[in-house]
C-alpha cells in the first residue's frame, strides 16, 4: 500500500469517515498479499520509498504476470528487472500504459500516485558492450523519479571523449559507470567530480576478465575516494542507489528554497 494512502486512511479513522471495521477491510492484504507461488510484500513503498522490485530471472511468465497484477491492484507502480523480450510483450498487453525496454530488459508502469521529486543522475557506460547493464540502471533510476543523462562509449581506450560530458558530471547527483574489461573507468570518473560514484563492473572482456573479477576488483581497489561498488552486471541495484540519492538531494534543495 502506497505510504500516502495508508496515512489518508488512518487520518479518516481518526476523523471517524471510516470506522474501523472498514478500515480492517482495506487493510486484508496489507503487509503483504500472498499468491499460489510468490508472497508480495505491499508494505515495501512505506518502508523503504519504492515497491517490491519483480527480478524476473528463474520466474515463469504466469508468475511475473500474477506478481505485476497483484502490485498493480494495489495501486503500486511495477519494475520487472531481467524480463525476455517474450515476457516483456506479454506484460505490456496486459498494461499497456506500461514500457518494455528491450535492451535493458526491463519493464515499467507508473503507480496510481506520484513519486516524491529527485534530482537528476548520470548513467555512463565505457563501451556499447555495457549497454545493457548500464540501460537496466536507468530504466531503475527513471522508474524511481529521477531524471537520467545517458552518457555512452566513453571508455579510458579514448579518454578524451568523457571530456566532452564533464558539464553532466557536475549536474548530477549521483552518476552510475557501468564498464568491464579492465574497469578502470569509475576512478577517472570520480577523480573529475565531487558526486558519488556508483560503479558497476560488467562481464564484458577477454578470458582474464574472468567473467567481470578483473573489473569488480579493479573498482573495489579504486584510489578515487567517492567510488562505491556493487555487484558484476547489477545496473538494478546501482541505478536503484542512484534513484534514492537523487531523492534526498531533491529534497535537500526544497528544504533550503
Amino acid at each position: 500500500m502506497n505510504p500516502e494512502v495508508l496515512r489518508g486512511l488512518l487520518e479518516a479513522v481518526a476523523r471517524g469517515d471510516v470506522a474501523p471495521r472498514q478500515a480492517m477491510e482495506r487493510l486484508r492484504g496489507f503487509p503483504m498479499h500472498a499468491l499460489d507461488e510468490a508472497t508480495v510484500d505491499t508494505q515495501r513503498h512505506a518502508r523503504c520509498g519504492f515497491t517490491e522490485v519483480i527480478y524476473g530471472a528463474g520466474k515463469t511468465e504466469s508468475q511475473i504476470v500474477a506478481i505485476a497484477t497483484a502490485l498493480a491492484e494495489a495501486g503500486e507502480p511495477i519494475l520487472a528487472t531481467r524480463v525476455d523480450a517474450a515476457i516483456g510483450e506479454r506484460l505490456r498487453e496486459r498494461f499497456p500504459e506500461g514500457r518494455y525496454a528491450p535492451i535493458a530488459r526491463v519493464f515499467t508502469r507508473a503507480g496510481r500516485h506520484p513519486l516524491p521529486p529527485a534530482s537528476p543522475v548520470a548513467v555512463m557506460c565505457a563501451g556499447t558492450s555495457d549497454l545493457p547493464v548500464a540501460e537496466e540502471a536507468a530504466e531503475t533510476a527513471e522508474a524511481l523519479g529521477a531524471p537520467v543523462k545517458r552518457v555512452r562509449d566513453v571508455g579510458v581506450a579514448g579518454m578524451h571523449r568523457l571530456f566532452d560530458h564533464l558539464p553532466v558530471l557536475h549536474q548530477s547527483a549521483a552518476i552510475v559507470v557501468v564498464a568491464g574489461m579492465e574497469g578502470a573507468l569509475p576512478s577517472v570518473v570520480g577523480g573529475l567530480t565531487d558526486r558519488p560514484v556508483i560503479a558497476v563492473p560488467t562481464s564484458v572482456g577477454y578470458g582474464a576478465s574472468f567473467g567481470g573479477l578483473a573489473a569488480l576488483l579493479a573498482m573495489l581497489n579504486s584510489c578515487a575516494a567517492g567510488v562505491s561498488v556493487v555487484n558484476i552486471d547489477n545496473g538494478f541495484s546501482a541505478g536503484f542507489q542512484a534513484g534514492l540519492i537523487a531523492r534526498l538531494a531533491a529534497r535537500k534543495l526544497s528544504e533550503q528554497g
